[in-house]
């Protein structure tokens, strides 16, 4: 049996420009939105920051604040952002890329041991992308149809993900908005591929983290969470000195967290359209749902049907359950307003089942969790007005595998 040691991992994202006091811990790992326009200056006060943190590992992947990380954008619009002055493109990537004690990552994988004698001595693999679905002006966006391609680049073996959106459902709510904004072909994704951990940020509402429990099949998309485990932060509420700590290190949960919600099992299709380049970026295409409710959508007694395990904690089942709910009709109708493309559907209210061309080869049995956490540091969402309020960084205490006895 492979020896594990416990590794810290402390996520931030969103940071904005701010540099907050971070606890101690191996690795750091930075999801996104590190500026506000990625000025220069506003990077290189970045880079100076974050080496000057006490890790052995800092990890960071850029997000849709980060222009000038994304050439081709910038090249594009730099007057939207900077009319007085551009700024350097290959500046500001050469800051990241060249710092000796930041391993930055756009769209690709990175293998990593800790060696410090005092550390753990632990590795794993990781794969960061700083992409995010398109929204206004701003970088490293993409459309609907470039989603499946893009993410079926994260290879099956990675061990922690960073991406700057989170995926659908997960993570995701913009309660000013009562909306969700996470992507869905992301969520397929972490579903086939089950990294241990995956760190997400751009939606700053989201803040927070999930434990989802991933389905051993492949024909009950997109219901491909068999339990969710939803965290409440230790570290929260006003004055509290504490971390807000998540612990994956022993037994089943993360010791703070509430019992697990089982998801319906209304069932509904993937994309299996082949994925085609279009402007550098891959594109593929959309889906559609089918289910026993109104339209397609879950029924009432369905999502009715939604209970917390422990009836001590009562209290809060309703506002869990309506936050479950809002996420299963937001992917349900998001699919169900997109088009079908080759799935096999039934009749008369049969089941959709996902197309036999799907090998078992492309999921990564065996492992079936993956801890979710959006680490937005930004409390607000971008350009509302009042005075900032900021989240703690969360810190993530895992099993991960040492690489020498």
């Amino acid at each position: 049996m492979t020896r594990t040691a416990k590794t810290r991992i402390v996520c931030i994202s969103d940071t904005h420009n701010q540099t907050p006091s971070l606890p101690k811990g191996d690795v750091l790992v930075c999801a996104g939105d590190v500026t506000n326009q990625g000025t220069v200056r506003e990077v290189e006060r970045f880079v100076r920051w974050v080496e000057k943190t006490d890790f052995e590992v800092r990890v960071v992947v850029g997000g849709n604040h980060d222009i000038t990380l994304d050439e081709s954008f910038y090249e594009e619009h730099w007057r939207s952002f900077h009319n007085q002055g551009k700024q350097s493109t290959q500046e500001c990537r050469a800051l990241l890329k060249n710092s000796p004690s930041i391993t930055y990552l756009q769209h690709e994988s990175a293998a990593i041991k800790l060696s410090s004698p005092t550390g753990p001595h632990t590795q794993f693999s990781i794969f960061g992308s700083p992409y995010s679905p398109a929204h206004n002006l701003w970088a490293f966006g993409y459309e609907p149809d470039a989603a499946k391609a893009l993410w079926d680049e994260i290879p099956l073996e990675t061990d922690v993900v960073v991406t700057h959106t989170p995926p659908a459902g997960h993570c995701d709510q913009q309660i000013s908005k009562n909306n969700r904004a996470g992507c869905e072909e992301l969520r397929r994704r972490l579903w086939a591929v089950r990294p241990l951990l995956h760190v997400c940020g751009h939606i700053h509402e989201g803040r927070g983290v999930e434990k989802v429990t991933w389905k051993d099949s492949i024909d009950r998309a997109p219901f491909l969470e068999e339990s969710i485990e939803i965290w409440t932060d230790p570290g929260g509420g006003e004055g509290n000195r504490k971390q807000s700590l998540v612990k994956l290190t022993t037994g089943r949960g993360n010791g703070n967290g509430v019992p697990l919600i089982p998801p319906p099992t209304t069932t509904t299709t993937t994309t299996a359209a082949a994925a085609k380049s279009i402007g550098g970026v891959k594109r593929a295409g959309k889906a559609s749902y089918s289910g026993p409710g109104k339209g397609g959508l879950p029924s009432e007694k369905q999502l009715d049907s939604l209970s917390l395990i422990d009836s001590k904690k009562a209290r809060i089942k309703n506002s869990l359950n309506h936050s479950y709910r809002n996420a299963i009709r937001d992917v349900a109708r998001r699919s169900l307003e997109e088009e079908d493309h080759g799935w096999n559907t039934g009749t008369g209210g049969e089941t959709l089942v996902l197309e036999s061309r799907i090998s078992r080869d492309e999921v990564r049995w065996g492992r079936r969790e993956t801890c979710i956490v959006n680490a937005a540091i930004m409390a607000k969402n971008w350009g509302e007005r009042g005075s900032k309020r900021f989240n703690k960084p969360i810190v993530v205490d895992v099993d991960l595998p040492v690489w020498e006895e």
